[in-house]
């Protein structure tokens, strides 16, 4: 049975060797899940003051943002479908993975995941002066230091008991029963991310582990992602399989009413819309503009998370804000955000999205995980012997967004007349979304919204 998998073309000594080492090769499988829901009705009393991150959490979760945008990159490049995934998980799932890397596998996972780097001490550089022309390295963080931070980022985006969303990370490392796994690895995840192991027996029931791994993101996940690894995904030769779940179910602090909710035309181009259910409301929101995109913030409900709309001004200028996201992230524009009462218009979408991420990962810099030149060797002394690689990293998302949510206070303290017309945020042309920790900053999913009826019954589009 083939295993789903990228893999580098091999070279002839490769497809020499390809039909006595077979046997040897052995499979890891990373697969992440993220399940999205945007529709109780929920209420939280204020909560204590949430203390700021420290710095080494802070660029941890700086570096998840960067991959964000760089794998959002990758997978727009040439796809004019909707997206939407969860960078935080894949980069969790990853990070993960990077505990047993070493050598040039560890070196690529470090600089496609975008961990963090120090600059060289400069007392160094004073005590022994660099020879003209020549440059200063960063240094990467050591294995010792960015699991911990890790630790402290996934603490830090727990809600507590008082919080009004509910927001669940999970992870777990299915190995196969007997295979010596290394106690430092085990160590690593089990501390820093509550992946323990289990054991199951791909060799003998493959089904049966398949099953089991299933059943578990469908647990996380409330049953809103089953069949996470489709049949064929695992075989005989699979060692490992790391699984990353985050759950999401969030109120809108300010709900929309259903009662203003209507069909409308939403332009998936300048001559071509479908007609979607738009939701309303008129309230003071979060907002701030560029030349090229207006800029919404919808807080759910305990404020710690929120939705951000960039809606191009232009029908035609979803690549124009994907362009800027990627080049120079949106944190600065995020920072000069001011409410402004507006009539916010937003449509209702519900979206599953599943692939394979081998590729864009590749792209990345990973290429030596994904084929047999992979070093693992910190998950198992026989890693190098078995061929140990990534046969495939698979993610499945799920998003609803609706009217419903809680019951909140009207925001206070702008100063506008009753009777003047607020200004409009209308997205109805494609646009860019994240949702968003906001204690951390750290981008827990995002997508863009091409056409909000693609997850819904499938309608045509109609020409103007």
């Amino acid at each position: 049975m083939d295993t789903p998998g990228v893999h580098s073309p091999p070279s002839d000594k490769e497809t020499a060797m390809a039909a006595i080492t077979t046997f040897r090769r052995s499979a890891l499988l990373l697969a992440t899940v993220v399940c999205v829901t945007l529709l109780t009705s929920g209420w939280a009393e204020d909560s204590e003051p949430v203390q700021p991150p420290d710095q080494d959490v802070q660029q941890i979760a700086r570096a998840n943002n960067t991959f964000a945008w760089a794998l959002y990159a990758k997978l727009a490049e040439g796809n004019d479908e909707n997206i939407f995934f969860s960078p935080s998980s894949i980069h969790t799932a990853l990070t993960m993975t990077y505990a047993g890397a070493q050598g040039q596998t560890a070196e690529q996972m470090q600089t496609a995941l975008f961990l963090p780097t120090d600059q060289p001490l400069q007392h160094i550089e004073q005590e022994q002066p660099r020879a003209r022309g020549t440059k200063l390295v960063d240094v990467p963080w050591s294995q010792d230091r960015v699991h911990p931070a890790y630790r402290k980022l996934l603490a830090a985006m727990r809600p507590d008991d008082k919080a009004g969303y509910e927001l669940r990370i999970a992870n777990a490392l299915w190995g196969q029963k007997g295979y010596p796994w290394g106690t430092d690895f085990l160590t690593t995840t089990q501390d820093n991310y509550g992946a323990g192991l289990r054991q199951v027996d791909f060799k003998a029931d493959t089904k049966a582990a398949r099953k089991m791994i299933n059943d578990w993101v469908a647990d996380q996940t409330k049953d809103k992602i089953k069949d996470l690894l489709p049949p064929g995904a695992l075989d005989p030769l699979t060692r490992l399989v790391l699984t990353n779940a985050i759950y999401f179910k969030g109120s809108w602090a300010k709900p929309f009413k259903k009662a203003r909710t209507r069909d409308e035309p939403f332009k998936l181009s300048a001559d071509k819309t479908v007609t979607v259910a738009m939701m309303h409301q008129t309230d003071h929101f979060p907002q701030a503009q560029t030349d090229f995109a207006q800029i919404l913030s919808l807080p759910y409900a305990g404020d710690e998370v929120s939705m951000i709309v960039f809606l191009p001004k232009a029908v035609d200028g979803l690549a124009d804000v994907e362009a800027w996201l990627a080049k120079t992230g949106p944190d600065e524009v995020l920072a000069t955000m001011r409410k402004m009462k507006l009539d916010v218009a937003l449509p209702k979408f519900t979206m599953t999205w599943m692939g394979e991420l081998n590729k864009p990962l590749v792209t990345m810099g990973m290429t030596d995980a994904f084929n047999s030149r992979a070093d693992f060797s910190g998950m198992s002394e026989r890693a190098k012997d078995d061929g140990l690689h990534i046969t495939a990293a698979v993610h499945k998302a799920f998003v609803e967004v609706n009217e419903e949510g809680t019951e909140a206070a009207a925001a206070t303290g702008i100063g506008m007349g009753a009777t003047s017309i607020p200004p409009s945020f209308r997205a109805d042309h494609p646009f860019v979304f994240i949702i968003r920790h906001n204690t951390t900053g750290v981008i827990l999913f995002t997508g863009r919204v091409v056409n909000p009826q693609a997850g819904r019954d499938e309608q045509p589009a109609k020409s103007k």
